[in-house]
């Protein structure tokens, strides 16, 4: 039962990752490699916000999703855009992107290691135990779960139940018939890859508060994210959620049982084992 909770309790923060890599690669068409980067970016503004001010992460979020927007909209138009336009196929598309990405990547992680260093940190916050099912858990857990949990939720009403959600919806599945019913593909594409930008940042505002984080490890959750989209079935939010439950409750339950140093093969091990026999993803479909 421990490793179910904690698996759940991970799972959260994993979710809201995993969406914003969906929303910028099934929605806008980007891979974004850098994706990892916003997350360890947002650990650092929540721990400095925290240290320096004492403002709560939570209460952080207001600043830090919004500047995670902003600047992602920004990467979105003066990098990435050219590229969409100059590109004769979705196939070359994803290659520019890749490659810009790539670079942009090692242009973050640079920046915070010239800020930062490359030594690691935490901050206590709700570091106390919080008992379910009669068993102790870290409050801070518990809290970020629940925040993961309505951010999730707010998107999931946004995109089913909202004007401008319909529309990133209908770009994600047919931009080019989403352009014939008077529906602003660039604009939206923009707004997905800054959305999905901001949804990363919250889910590294959240997980900030009980993980120890360094400047380097980034790449680490953007293998993450690409996993448990791929998992899921790419551009598909339903499928992203319960791919991340299944990552956190393998992960915890390798590090409880066998090694936490084996977290990550087993992460890498799920990846294969998805390529071979459900390729398509959890909610995708088989190619006819």
């Amino acid at each position: 039962m421990d490793i179910i909770v904690t698996g759940v309790l991970l799972s959260g923060t994993y979710a809201l990752i995993a969406i914003g890599l969906t929303l910028q690669y099934g929605v806008a068409r980007i891979m974004n490699l850098a994706n990892g980067e916003t997350l360890v970016a947002a650990c650092f503004a929540a721990f400095w916000l925290f240290v320096t001010f004492q403002v709560s992460p939570i209460l952080g979020l207001v600043v830090i999703a919004p500047a995670a927007f902003a600047l992602n909209w920004l990467i979105y138009r003066l990098l990435l855009a050219p590229l969409v336009r100059r590109a004769k196929s979705r196939g070359a598309l994803e290659v520019d992107a890749i490659l810009a990405t790539f670079g942009l990547l090692f242009l973050l992680q640079g920046l915070m290691l010239l800020g930062f260093g490359g030594e690691y940190f935490t901050y206590s916050f709700l570091a106390e135990p919080f008992r379910i099912l009669g068993n102790p858990y870290g409050l801070n857990r518990v809290v970020a779960f629940l925040a993961a949990v309505v951010i999730a939720g707010g998107l999931w009403l946004f995109l089913g139940f909202t004007r401008a959600g319909t529309a990133v919806r209908a770009v994600a599945v047919a931009p080019e018939a989403a352009g014939l019913v008077a529906i602003d593909v660039p604009r939206f594409s923009a707004f997905a890859f800054a959305l999905g930008g901001a949804v990363t940042a919250a889910g590294g505002t959240l997980l900030s508060t009980f993980y120890t984080f360094n400047a380097s490890m980034g790449v680490v959750f953007t293998m993450k994210a690409l996993i448990i989209v791929i998992m899921g079935g790419v551009g598909d939010v339903r499928g992203a959620v319960l791919a991340a439950l299944i990552l956190g409750l393998a992960e915890t339950a390798v590090a409880s049982l066998i090694d936490p140093g084996l977290t990550l093969a087993a992460t890498y091990a799920l990846f294969i084992l998805t390529l071979l026999f459900r390729p398509q993803g959890l909610f995708g479909r088989a190619p006819s």
